[in-house]
């Protein structure tokens, strides 16, 4: 091959990553290279659906959740349902703050959450996983593991009745339970005014099936 058409290869392949904006989401809408699925678009909330009275608004690209009137909570989940995964949430907050990662989420009694909070009585903080009727299937109870002040990343990886949480790359969780195995993805908004100053602010949701 001459020089001259290796340049207009490379010229050729240079443009078409330009024209995708950004690999990660080449080729193919909404996939990664390495399969995972946007969840939140960075746009708006196509594919969300809401409950409650929370508000979610997308802004510069970040989806934002806070309470509505009267401290109200609610919560937004996808429309799709999922059953076997690897999802990563990149998010901060503004405490006080009690939210978190829906998933395999079918009703309020039947779901798991990897939380985002600071409780007390038992102490635990970010990445617990909490499942309702259960409460804590596992603990955080480091808080030196959570970012309070900005951006913290969340990995949940469920197969079969094996789930498993990492906050910011340390694992704070690793259990079996067969309560849902699959069901939406969504975020939390807590109702209450000692949490009204809350906002949970998200500027990325990638999910792989596995």
């Amino acid at each position: 091959m001459s020089q001259k058409s290796l340049a207009i290869i490379c010229v050729g392949a240079l443009m078409w990553l330009v024209g995708c904006g950004e690999i990660l989401t080449c080729p193919g809408a909404g996939k990664s290279q390495a399969g995972s699925i946007r969840l939140f678009n960075g746009k708006d909330l196509t594919g969300w659906e809401t409950s409650g009275d929370a508000k979610w608004v997308v802004e510069n690209g970040l989806l934002i959740g806070t309470q509505g009137p009267n401290n109200a909570p609610g919560d937004l989940f996808t429309k799709d349902t999922y059953k076997d995964f690897l999802v990563t949430v990149t998010y901060r907050v503004e405490w006080p703050c009690n939210s978190g990662l829906w998933f395999r989420y079918q009703s309020p009694k039947k779901a798991y959450q990897a939380d985002i909070l600071e409780y007390k009585k038992p102490e635990c903080y970010s990445g617990t996983l909490y499942c309702p009727g259960k409460m804590f299937l596992a603990m955080n109870e480091d808080k030196t593991l959570v970012n309070r002040e900005g951006w913290n990343t969340i990995k949940v990886h469920a197969q079969g009745d094996h789930i498993q949480i990492w906050i910011n790359g340390h694992q704070v969780a690793d259990v079996h339970d067969d309560t849902t195995d699959s069901g939406k993805i969504g975020f939390q908004i807590h109702p209450g005014a000692e949490f009204g100053p809350m906002k949970i602010v998200v500027r990325e949701l990638l999910l792989k099936p596995l």
